[in-house]
């Protein structure tokens, strides 16, 4: 990369004229994801065309830049507004729940996002040096690195890609391909579409045959969903309906752990709710019951057995298990009638700095007090539970973030999950727009593998999605009750469950890593 003396310089003056350009497009890009601000049927909503416009601004930039360490700066500031704008919230759960500092929780949440953005700094430097000095397709390239970035911020050191611009797009036409390439490939359609829109705009597209075929490729993107018939791209059919009840306790999360308020009344109100439903299954959040089952009252596990061993019932509920000399995991247990055992699922991927402290960070979690622990990791691809001829894939809270982890589930079809079951308590971040980002990343989910989805959490969003990602029933965030329904469950594989589920995210790696090298060897 062009990495000369003058870089520096330089990009300070290049950010000082389009700075507040970049600031608007990455607050852009995080509302993309969901509409943060209560406007009525607009809060939480996915805007594909917000993405769109985010991203064309930071390529018009770009496209004025004079070197890679311009193009660098400009993507790394885009980059850290965007995600300190999008996982803003982490700041309540620190500061809120865990009692640190107000400008030390603000750090916190700012050096994440600037430590992340990184990866769109360099994505966007390398853009830089391949399309000004090689004679590159810019919008392709742009698209693929891009894509490339998002991917190694979602997967490389336990991954979070929380906000990817692909989950804008659950409501467009690019929504799609999502059975077909995933997030990340939608991720680097919609960036490649932006680059190209911003081409034109900037007049950067010279008339002629390369110009005719980047807007007839352009066209036929946005065109063929709407061009095709649905069921060309249905590739999974019902195997029959389950009935539902999802609980939402909404204990508040200040009490959730202590034993005369929020334990007591979790224990007290689960108990009561699921002994009460009349459904095939009942679902209860991410520790619901929040001790371990030697530390129930006496009677009280007994009572659930004998209720839920009853001919037609089932139950799903989270819980710590485990003890001292064996370790502890967060988990779900299942409870079927007939079935002589307690299905177990514990949870693979777990969260950094809440159920594991990373080596040299123990300095920091000892600042807040919020109960951590180091729990054990469960396997990948751990068996679904077997409900009325429904095999249901329990995943715990931001595990539905990785939907490659999820895919390992579908190596075998006859086995693979005919319905997804979410556990979850974002009780940590408040009423804060981490609830419509959670429940878009879950409609992701169900697109990708057309399954349902059935979401049961502590304060929200409860709520039962079908196989296209479309919300069925929720419940009101913040609120005590019960959601009642009906889920399809769905058998056969997308596209992306067969590829995902054996080679994970590496065909779109390689896809990559080919048209940078095609990029790199063209003549200057």
């Amino acid at each position: 990369m062009n990495w000369d003396r003058r870089a520096a310089p330089g990009a300070r003056a290049f950010m000082s004229g389009r700075g507040l350009v970049l600031l608007l497009g990455g607050l852009l890009h995080a509302a993309s994801t969901a509409w943060p601000v209560d406007f009525g049927f607009l809060r939480g909503q996915t805007l594909w065309w917000m993405q769109w416009s985010a991203l064309g601004l930071l390529g018009w930039t770009l496209l004025r830049a004079r070197n890679a360490g311009q193009a660098f700066v400009a993507g790394w500031w885009f980059g850290t507004v965007c995600l300190a704008a999008t996982f803003w919230w982490l700041f309540v759960a620190m500061h809120t729940y865990g009692g640190l500092a107000a400008p030390l929780a603000a750090l916190a949440v700012l050096l994440l996002a600037a430590l992340l953005a990184l990866y769109f700094g360099a994505a966007c430097g390398l853009w830089w040096h391949l399309a000004q000095r090689h004679a590159a397709p810019s919008a392709l390239v742009f698209g693929v690195i891009w894509m490339m970035a998002e991917m190694a911020r979602g997967t490389w050191l336990t991954g979070f890609g929380w906000g990817a611009g692909g989950y804008a797009h659950l409501d467009g036409p690019l929504a799609y391909y999502a059975p077909w390439v995933g997030v990340y490939g939608v991720t680097g359609l919609a960036a490649g579409l932006a680059m190209g829109a911003a081409r034109i705009g900037a007049g950067r597209l010279v008339p002629g045959p390369r110009a005719r075929v980047t807007g007839l490729c352009m066209a036929l993107l946005i065109a063929l969903p709407l061009l095709v018939p649905a069921r060309w791209n249905e590739w999974t059919h019902s195997n029959g309906s389950l009935s539902v009840t999802l609980l939402q306790g909404n204990i508040p999360q200040n009490e959730k752990f202590e034993v005369s308020t929020g334990v007591a009344r979790a224990l007290t109100w689960y108990h009561t709710e699921l002994l009460g439903a009349r459904t095939a299954l009942v679902v209860a959040p991410e520790t619901a019951l929040p001790v371990l089952p030697q530390q129930l009252p006496d009677g009280y596990w007994d009572s659930l057995r004998t209720a839920l061993d009853a001919p037609g019932r089932a139950a799903v509920i989270g819980m710590p298990l485990g003890e001292e000399t064996l370790g502890y995991s967060n988990s779900v247990i299942g409870l079927v009638a007939g079935v002589g055992h307690v299905q177990r699922y514990d949870k693979h991927h777990l969260v950094p700095f809440g159920e594991f402290i990373p080596p040299f960070f123990r300095w920091f979690t000892a600042l807040m007090h919020i109960p951590l622990g180091d729990f054990n990791r469960g396997g990948l691809g751990q068996a679904s539970f077997a409900v009325q001829g429904q095999r249901l894939a329990p995943n715990i809270c931001y595990e539905d973030l990785f939907g490659e982890e999820l895919a390992a589930r579908f190596a075998d079809a006859a086995s693979a999950p005919t319905i997804f079951v979410n556990v979850s308590n974002l009780g940590w971040f408040g009423d804060t727009v981490a609830m419509d980002q959670h429940l878009a990343i879950s409609r992701m989910r169900a697109l990708e593998f057309q399954r349902p989805f059935v979401r049961a959490t502590n304060t929200g969003a409860t709520a039962i999605l079908d196989h296209h990602g479309l919300i069925s029933a929720s419940l009101e965030r913040l609120t005590a009750g019960t959601l009642v329904g009906e889920v399809q469950g769905r058998e056969g594989l997308t596209p992306f469950a067969r590829w995902a589920a054996r080679f994970g995210l590496w065909p779109l790696w390689i896809f990559g890593l080919a048209v940078l090298v095609w990029a790199r060897q063209r003549p200057a």
